[in-house]
């Protein structure tokens, strides 16, 4: 089956984690392709996320002026559109591209201006999440979300979300945070179950009560916590591909997908970051389809269940989902 030609949306993205090696020469011409492959691009397996996540500084160096973000932003919807992903949410943290003298709110400008730009050039609905990042100070943090909280509604921020090093750093620097986003109304995401276990699923849905999780694959270790997700229905955003490069499973035979699939827990398919793990949505549908033996009845319903926890106005909602469904 050609999944290339099929619509997807896609919920875990990293804009600063996708850069194609075409949009890298051109912001910097030095950089040749066999560099790009070899301090851009993951190999295969890493020691682990924090290994996996020395390559996410490669990408935002290159993001530091509004041009750049420019570039990188359309360059991304340009695969996004060959991907067949008819809806994204590209996620950010503003925090990390103001090293050559930009505020962070002109970071999210540049940002939004440049997607502005590219929805009316390519067929890709997208919408951003802003992100703080587990190693940031309270302060950071809170910065953060006060920028989300700054542009949210008003342009294309449709969200928040919690990233970087989960086995290294807890939640509770970033509680004052999240309080100010749940008092706003904003909706959030956080990453877990990805580099530490369901310890560290249970310690974010304490603190932090999500109803959606980037990654969350490792809660297949704990039957009370995949029974949790079922009954308070929480979305799982599945990366399996990177999950395999941050060693977190050997195979993708091993991968939790299958057997969290069969639970009915709600979950969808993203890639993560497309230039650390050189993959597209429709070769990860392929990988999927080969291993799992799914078809389009399992990706619709994944793809459903993603537009049902999107971060998106409801008219957006009902006009993807009917594209969903004549496709499919």
């Amino acid at each position: 089956m050609n999944y290339a030609q099929l619509p997807k949306i896609e919920l875990h993205l990293h804009l600063d984690c996708s850069l194609s090696y075409s949009v890298v020469h051109a912001i910097d011409n030095t950089i040749s392709e066999e560099q790009y492959q070899k301090e851009f691009v993951a190999p295969p397996v890493c020691a682990d996320l924090r290994d996996y996540l020395t390559r996410a500084v490669k990408g935002f160096s290159l993001m530091q002026t509004p041009a750049q973000l420019r570039l990188v932003t359309l360059d991304l919807l340009a695969q996004l559109e060959a991907d067949q992903v008819i809806y994204a949410e590209i996620r950010f943290a503003p925090l990390l591209h103001t090293q050559q003298g930009l505020s962070s709110a002109q970071v999210v400008e540049a940002v939004q201006a440049a997607l502005q730009e590219g929805v009316g050039r390519y067929k890709v609905t997208a919408r951003l999440i802003l992100c703080t990042l587990r190693h940031f100070t309270e302060e950071q943090s809170l910065e953060t979300a006060l920028l989300t909280r700054q542009f949210f509604g008003k342009g294309w921020v449709a969200g928040f979300d919690m990233a970087g090093d989960e086995a290294g750093f807890g939640v509770l620097a970033h509680k004052k945070a999240f309080a100010l986003i749940k008092e706003s109304g904003i909706p959030f995401t956080v990453h877990s179950g990805e580099a530490a276990g369901p310890g560290s699923m249970w310690e974010v849905i304490r603190e932090l009560a999500p109803q959606r999780i980037g990654h969350g694959v490792r809660s297949i270790e704990d039957p009370t916590l995949v029974q949790y997700l079922l009954r308070e229905r929480i979305h799982l955003e599945v990366c399996p591909t990177s999950n395999l490069q941050t060693n977190i499973f050997s195979s993708m035979q091993g991968h939790s997908l299958g057997a969290l699939y069969s639970t009915g827990v709600s979950l969808s398919i993203s890639t993560d970051a497309r230039m650390i793990t050189p993959v597209t949505l429709s070769s990860e549908y392929h990988r999927v389809a080969e291993v799992f033996g799914w078809g389009r009845k399992e990706f619709l319903n994944c793809n459903l269940q993603a537009l049902q926890v999107a971060f998106v106005e409801e008219e957006v909602r009902t006009m993807l989902r009917q594209r969903l469904l004549l496709a499919y």
